[in-house]
């Protein structure tokens, strides 16, 4: 039986057909319910739904730790300072400074006494004003002199110990030497190791 040239001429112009695309009910190209949950998990906010809940909590954590903290300087307890109170070339400071007798420990009261006492006779004796304006900068002189003299002892013996770190800018010893050292004794923080004066660290 022959067959029609014409017809098959036709069948082969014809287009073919396209693949079939899967079926969307299908598994594939989709995610597994596990992947889903992980997506899902993914997409979450990092930021806890309650802000002030937690900004509360985390406030209440600093605050108690802060206490934690001051307690520590008030009772002397170095193992729950802050850092920066227990780096061991601090620690030598407060035990120097604490360890000599300090003229600048003493200026805040004397300055207060002074000033008071000028304002009550400037009205009596005005001629007394000035002199004891003399004497409460004689005194801030020989204050500048002492802190001087001992940040300069002080220096070495920090160098010779800790290395120049202990002395450098950033560490900011020079004014915490001089800053302890205005202070009175018994107000000091963190609180002397010494309860008296003269025993010098090693």
């Amino acid at each position: 039986m022959t067959s029609n040239p014409l017809k098959n001429k036709e069948e082969a112009q014809k287009p073919e057909e396209e693949p079939k695309k899967a079926d969307p009910s299908g598994r594939k190209g989709r995610p597994t319910p596990k992947m889903k949950q992980a997506q899902a998990q993914s997409l979450r906010p990092l930021v806890p739904v309650d802000r002030k809940a937690s900004a509360k909590a985390a406030k209440e954590r600093m605050r108690k730790r802060e206490d934690q903290e001051y307690e520590a300087m008030r009772t002397g307890d170095i193992n729950h300072m802050p850092k920066v109170e227990r780096l061991p070339w601090r620690v030598y400071i407060r035990d120097y400074v604490d360890a000599r007798f300090n003229l600048g420990e003493f200026f805040v009261p004397v300055a207060f006494i002074i000033l008071i006492g000028s304002i009550l006779v400037t009205s009596l004796w005005p001629q007394l004003s000035l002199p004891l304006m003399i004497l409460l900068y004689v005194y801030l002189f020989a204050v500048i002199i002492d802190v001087a003299i001992m940040w300069r002892k002080l220096k070495k013996k920090l160098v010779a110990k800790f290395g120049e770190q202990a002395v450098a800018k950033g560490s900011r010893s020079a004014s915490y030497a001089w800053s302890r050292s205005i202070q009175m004794r018994r107000w000091r923080l963190p609180k002397p190791r010494d309860p008296k004066r003269g025993n010098y660290p090693n």
